[in-house]
């Protein structure tokens, strides 16, 4: 196989922005050093996959900084075989590390252009397991629940509440939730049916779009 040209780099943004600002699970850890997150944004932008910060990817969307990702996926606690659901698949990056701890991740996004991208993203660096469905994230997929863990990788008024219905006994949900400008990253987990809920900080994503979400031109 030809060389990895960014293999220095994706070591650095492991070890400098996300171990050293606290990431701790080696799962994590390994499934970003493996993952090539410069075939997941645009043409032009492969030099800046592993600074610290969002990039554009098409449609209005942002691939998140390498930190937030890693704070996310971390927090979602996954174990191999776990059922996990993703709300706005984007580029497809969050989708592959998912996918590379847990093995078979859902993936829902609204628009098709970004679908069709993030596949073609995936297939280029060699992720399977991830299967992306054109749909309304904010109802999340009735037909693969219930989920051992949800991600929503957009902010939301607040947590849509069929993804709460989905999520399964002892599940994880991870999502910005507040206003459109910045919000709360929110954590909830179902214990014996109820929810408790955890917060992890301030972020600022791009809005979710949905029934259950923001109502916004082009919303399903």
């Amino acid at each position: 196989m030809e060389a990895d040209p960014y293999a220095r780099e994706r070591e650095e943004m492991v070890e400098y922005q996300i171990r050293g600002r606290g990431i701790r699970d080696p799962r994590v850890l390994a499934a970003m050093r493996k993952i090539p997150r410069h075939l997941f944004v645009p043409k032009g932008f492969e030099r800046s996959a592993y600074e610290d910060r969002p990039l554009p990817i098409g449609e209005g969307q942002t691939i998140s900084q390498p930190y937030i990702v890693a704070l996310m996926t971390e927090q979602l606690e996954l174990a191999p075989g776990d059922r996990v659901l993703e709300i706005g698949t984007g580029s497809g990056y969050q989708a592959a590390l998912l996918a590379e701890i847990a093995g078979s991740v859902i993936s829902v996004e609204r628009l098709s252009n970004l679908a069709d991208q993030a596949r073609e993203n995936l297939a280029r660096a060699r992720v399977s397991g991830v299967t992306v469905i054109v749909g309304d994230g904010s109802q999340g997929y009735p037909p693969g629940a219930p989920y051992d863990a949800i991600i929503i990788t957009a902010a939301t008024p607040s947590i849509p509440k069929p993804l709460i219905e989905q999520l399964a006994e002892g599940g994880r949900l991870i999502s910005p939730v507040g206003p459109r400008d910045c919000q709360d990253l929110v954590k909830l987990v179902k214990r014996e049916g109820r929810i408790e809920e955890i917060s992890l900080g301030g972020v600022c994503f791009v809005p979710l779009i949905g029934q259950f979400g923001w109502r916004g031109e082009g919303s399903l």
